[in-house]
Formats: C-alpha cells, sequence, structure tokens
C-alpha cells in the first residue's frame, strides 16, 4: 500500500514559482501512475499533471500546460511538481493521487491521496 505526504505549499505572489513534492512510502510506489489535483474552495478536486510509473509519459489539464513540470524519482520515492508564472487562480488545496489509470484525468481512477499541501497565489 501506498501512502503520500505533501509539502512545499505556500503564499507566493502571482509570477511566482513554487515546487510541491509528495514522499511516498510502500513498495509499489515505483510502479504506478502518480497524478496532482487540486481543490479550490467551492469547487471540485480538478486533474493537474499524472506521470507514468516510470517517468517517461506525462500530460497535463489545459490551465497548467507550459507552466507546471510533474516529475518524479523513483529512487528516492518522490513525486514533484514545478510551478512557474502562477496565478490568483492557481490558488488551490494540491493533492497528490497514486494508483491510478495511466490517460485518464478523473479522481476517481486514483486510489490512494494525500492529505493536500495549500497553495495560495496573491494579486
Amino acid at each position: 500500500q501506498v501512502q503520500l505526504v505533501e509539502s512545499g505549499g505556500g503564499l507566493v505572489q502571482t509570477g511566482g514559482s513554487l515546487r510541491l513534492s509528495c514522499a511516498a512510502s510502500g513498495r509499489t510506489f515505483n510502479s504506478v501512475t502518480l497524478a496532482w489535483f487540486r481543490q479550490a474552495p467551492g469547487r471540485d478536486r480538478d486533474f493537474v499533471a499524472a506521470i507514468s510509473w516510470n517517468g517517461g509519459s506525462r500530460y497535463y489539464a489545459d490551465s497548467v500546460k507550459g507552466r507546471f513540470i510533474i516529475s518524479r524519482d523513483n529512487a528516492k520515492n518522490t513525486l514533484s511538481l514545478q510551478m512557474h508564472s502562477l496565478k490568483p487562480e492557481d490558488t488551490a488545496l494540491y493533492y497528490c493521487a497514486a494508483r491510478g489509470t495511466f490517460g485518464s484525468r478523473s479522481e476517481a481512477d486514483f486510489a490512494v491521496w494525500g492529505q493536500g499541501t495549500q497553495v495560495t497565489v496573491s494579486s
């Protein structure tokens, strides 16, 4: 069973950058798809980005494409999300998720979740 703990959130100004990390435990980490989702107040949890088990394939939500980069280090059991050119609309609680179906953008397809880390972008 994979367990996930996010970190790296915080307050940043519009145009700034942040790097989120997700530390994973569990022997199956290296064999599963990983993803980031986010949830703004009063909204559903939305897909942000996902990466295949070996890091060879990635896909992004249109709203973050070109600004965010998802990566993973299987040797260190970590997932990262590098965020650039942040906008106020990026403000949300960011979650990492595991064991998803590669290609999916639905939270229903991901079985394991972290507790989230808050990102706030001031205007």
